[in-house]
């Protein structure tokens, strides 16, 4: 009773606050994927929203935990097979590198870049605070894409999902803060195919603040400004503290607000500052 009556008094604290502190970016895309691999349609959107197949697009493999990587590695042979013509795998574990004007030019001339699947505490640790983060928001602001699937989506939320260097079953571990393209958002992945739906609640519990998502594999979240679009086979979970369902909800029997989550399927549109399924 005592938790439900805090639950309750943090809800309306942010509801007078206003739920409309998660914000997109001001400029560019983003496309955020639930990991077990992007549908030809998810990164031939990617190409597209980089500015077409000419432009360079940047294959950033360092989640997976290599030392180096070939230019086959991650997506490169599959955007190549699709028609972009300039494809480049780029990676360090040197933060003196992340931070040289000559090791990261490729950062400041592409159109896209798209961060791979791994552990996401290990983009932190090599790009965190370096010249290579500022040239990832950079791509933004001149309208490019940024793209990612698994640890590559999660990174891409100011609260770092699963970043504990110990195990990925751990929600808020010795990493916390991710890369932040969306503001005030925790981001999930794999959460259907891995029964991961109800983990968000450990977080959520602790920053009721957030926005949390959750996205299956092989679907994405097409992010322009403040909204975003779902596109792949499967879902995307929203946990809001409200409810949204085609039938409507006036005859469910639903859970307290503060356990909540409800699904967003193919060509649904949400806005995140507003907190609503549009």
């Amino acid at each position: 009773m005592l938790r439900r009556i805090g639950i309750l008094i943090s809800f309306i604290m942010l509801s007078q606050i206003g739920f409309g502190q998660t914000e997109g970016p001001k400029k560019g895309s983003l496309v955020i994927v639930g990991g077990g691999g992007a549908t030809d349609a998810i990164l031939e959107k990617f190409i597209a929203l980089a500015g077409g197949p000419d432009k360079l697009l940047v294959i950033i493999p360092t989640a997976s935990g290599r030392k180096t990587y070939n230019q086959n590695a991650g997506i490169a042979e599959r955007l190549r097979a699709l028609g972009a013509s300039d494809v480049r795998v780029w990676h360090t574990l040197d933060r003196a590198e992340a931070d040289d004007a000559t090791y990261t030019a490729p950062l400041a001339e592409a159109g896209g870049i798209w961060f791979g699947g791994g552990r996401q505490w290990r983009l932190v640790d090599a790009y965190g605070g370096t010249r290579s983060e500022a040239l990832f928001h950079d791509i933004l602001a001149r309208g490019g894409v940024i793209g990612g699937s698994s640890a590559g989506a999660s990174i891409q939320g100011s609260y770092l999902v699963r970043g504990d260097t110990k195990s990925n079953q751990i929600m808020m571990g010795d990493h916390e803060v991710g890369f932040g393209f969306i503001k005030n958002i925790a981001i999930d992945q794999h959460v259907l195919a891995r029964n991961r739906h109800f983990d968000l609640f450990t977080i959520l519990d602790q920053k009721p603040e957030l926005l949390g998502v959750g996205i299956d594999e092989k679907t994405a979240m097409i992010v322009k400004g403040n909204v975003f679009e779902v596109l792949g086979p499967s879902y995307v979970l929203i946990y809001d503290q409200g409810f949204w369902s085609r039938e409507g909800s006036r005859m469910k029997n639903l859970p307290d607000p503060d356990r909540r989550f409800y699904f967003l399927r193919e060509g649904d549109r949400y806005d995140m500052s507003k907190r609503k399924k549009l």
